[in-house]
């Protein structure tokens, strides 16, 4: 069992990680329309998977903006904010602050893509929700970068995770 903190306290988070080179878990998660979404949805992409706590907060909003913005001009990348929010508060989000180039997928049916991912949050004041973690997955959904932010109240390393997911720009 892994952990994180907030602001200082520590919180233990799930399973083991996935490792560089393995498949990534596939998920069942809801997008804004309330469809059921997994990774084949995505086939063929390069993928980044952000984790986050809940877009109501300020640094999983900025981070959710940032790679908005960094991938606007590269239709072949997808990046996908997983959150425990409900998919109306996340097309809320989306429509509110501009978002249209990362799709949100929400948790509400189940808790299994944080689990298997590792990132889970078992105790603490936000215990059922995911910790901040970065997942980028080459286009045959191979795990080639993650991060996992070791305090809640972080950004992610931008530029590591944008390095992979787009190499060479």
């Amino acid at each position: 069992m892994g952990q994180v903190k907030l602001k200082e306290n520590v919180i233990q988070i799930g399973n083991a990680l996935p490792k560089i080179g393995m498949t990534a878990p596939d998920f069942k998660l809801v997008n804004t329309d309330l469809a059921e979404m997994s990774l084949k949805n995505y086939a063929g992409k390069r993928k980044l998977l952000s984790f986050v706590p809940s877009l109501d907060t300020a640094v999983c909003s900025l981070s959710t903006k940032k790679f908005n913005d960094a991938v606007g001009a590269h239709p072949e990348v997808v990046v996908l904010v997983i959150s425990s929010d409900l998919p109306f508060a996340q097309k809320r989000f989306c429509g509110a602050e501009k978002v249209n180039n990362v799709h949100t997928l929400s948790m509400m049916r189940g808790k299994d893509a944080a689990l298997s991912y590792g990132v889970l949050m078992e105790d603490g004041p936000l215990a059922g929700l995911s910790a901040r973690a970065v997942f980028v997955l080459d286009e045959k959904d191979k795990l080639i970068y993650f991060e996992v932010v070791p305090e809640i109240t972080s950004e992610p390393d931008y530029s590591k995770a944008l390095a992979a997911l787009l190499p060479g720009v």
